[in-house]
């Protein structure tokens, strides 16, 4: 039976020992922290479901509705209430609907961005210019989304949609953020129409089968929750210090919180950690590789959690909530509006709101100069004046990797340099997606790597 180390115990960790478990390979699991999970995190809070981190997952990508049903959670699967999808953006002192018919910040229906007040007359006309463009005469570079939007449909997209939609995403600069790693799609449509917008018009999206988001009823925890108790495996409560190749096979050095440093030893390793963290553990073995780890920046969030009676809250809550473009910014980035985006989350009578801080300094902020902050835009904004009853305040610094311009390149030199280590088996967000889906599919896709080495 194959020894297998996994060092990590986030998603992508828990993913991977689950999976070589299920195929046969006895695993020691090393968490620095007691908690396992990761960004999963689920509070109870004034009556109210409260994700610290991520709150959903894409229902088009199937890997983690497939690990759910596998742990026989079904029927603990929601979905979001589409009915009432719609978010708006907040300029010039109001919150101002999104057009219908976006893909991401890319305008399908003109009717709809003829008659949105979020653009300008100007900006109007320079976004419609984009359906005269015909496809490059050869394959284009990879380039920033900001870049790309901007040639394509104006300053004004990049400012108002661009930004707004990808800072809620990846935390991260438009301007550094590749479009080939983002946004795929763009680029082949760019390349077969020129136009975008004329081919997505020709090549509409199949009809969605259900929501967009989906979620778990007690909460994304719950699936940490089930993994942790399908898996056997040895834990080990340590900090990971370095990874080394032994003469049989491999060891990892791992410091525990009340005792000295100690060796593990197995026939594989997976690291499902993140690059800054993976890099200091390869650097004897492999200055190299952990060079290349150091390139990938990470940016920092916080999320906050308030509650408040429902019975005379000042502002309606019909819609997922509202993002904040950068150029209209005082401190949040985006607000969700919990019990209109999700049932089972609200508790009765009660007004849930999630808003998001973005940046370091804010993970860095006491309680009392977020709470101040977030009340003070919520006023703004929506009015807010009565203190929360319910907070829930959740820092995450250097979480969130940054897919720069180059990041194709980036990943063939990291699989081209892991090679030369069989055995040694690295996972993780910053490689082929964000999400809970792709951490899912990378986790389980690294323990099939490891066993196969």
């Amino acid at each position: 039976m194959k020894q297998v180390l996994v060092v990590g115990g986030g998603l992508s960790g828990l993913s991977a020992a689950y999976q070589l478990e299920k195929d046969g390979a006895r695993v020691t699991l090393v968490e620095r922290e007691a908690r396992l999970g990761g960004l999963l995190e689920t509070r109870l809070v004034d009556e109210c479901l409260i994700e610290a981190g991520p709150d959903s997952f894409l229902a088009a990508k199937p890997a983690a509705l497939e690990l759910i049903i596998e742990l026989g959670l079904a029927d603990q699967v929601i979905s979001s209430n589409d009915h009432a999808r719609r978010t708006y953006l907040w300029k010039s002192d109001r919150l101002i609907p999104m057009p219908e018919g976006l893909v991401m910040m890319a305008p399908s229906d003109m009717a709809a961005l003829a008659t949105t007040p979020l653009l300008s007359l100007a900006g109007k006309a320079r976004a419609a210019q984009e359906l005269l463009r015909q496809p490059p005469p050869e394959p284009q570079p990879d380039r920033s989304i900001g870049a790309f939007v901007r040639d394509h449909w104006g300053e004004e997209i990049v400012n108002y949609l661009a930004e707004p939609l990808l800072t809620g995403v990846f935390g991260g600069d438009v301007d550094r953020l590749s479009i080939q790693q983002v946004l795929p799609r763009f680029v082949d449509l760019e390349a077969r129409y020129g136009s975008v917008t004329r081919g997505l018009m020709a090549e509409p999206r199949a009809p969605e089968a259900g929501s967009l988001f989906r979620s778990l009823k007690g909460g994304l925890e719950t699936l940490v929750t089930a993994l942790n108790g399908r898996i056997a495996a040895r834990r080990v409560q340590a900090t990971a210090q370095q990874v080394e190749k032994t003469a049989t096979g491999w060891r990892v050095q791992v410091l525990p919180p009340d005792g000295p440093a100690q060796w593990l030893d197995a026939d594989a390793v997976v690291l499902g950690l993140r690059t800054w963290q993976a890099a200091p553990l390869v650097e004897t073995l492999d200055a190299d590789l952990a060079a290349l780890l150091t390139q990938i920046d990470y940016s920092s969030a916080v999320t906050v959690g308030f509650t408040w009676p429902l019975d005379g809250f000042p502002h309606p809550l019909n819609g997922f909530g509202f993002l904040v473009p950068q150029v209209e910014r005082r401190h949040l980035v985006a607000c969700t509006w919990v019990g209109t985006k999700f049932s089972h989350r609200a508790g009765p009578g009660k007004a849930l709101v999630r808003a998001f801080l973005g940046g370091d300094r804010w993970c860095a902020a006491s309680d009392q100069e977020i709470v101040a902050a977030v009340s003070e835009d919520l006023a703004v904004i929506m009015g807010v004046t009565d203190p929360p009853v319910g907070i829930s305040i959740a820092r995450w610094p250097r979480s969130m990797p940054q897919y720069y311009v180059g990041h194709q390149q980036w990943l063939e030199s990291l699989r081209q340099q892991e090679a030369r280590h069989p055995g040694l088996v690295l996972t993780g967000n910053y490689l082929e997606g964000i999400g809970i889906p792709d951490c899912i599919r990378m986790g389980r896709g690294a323990a099939k790597r490891a066993l196969a080495a």
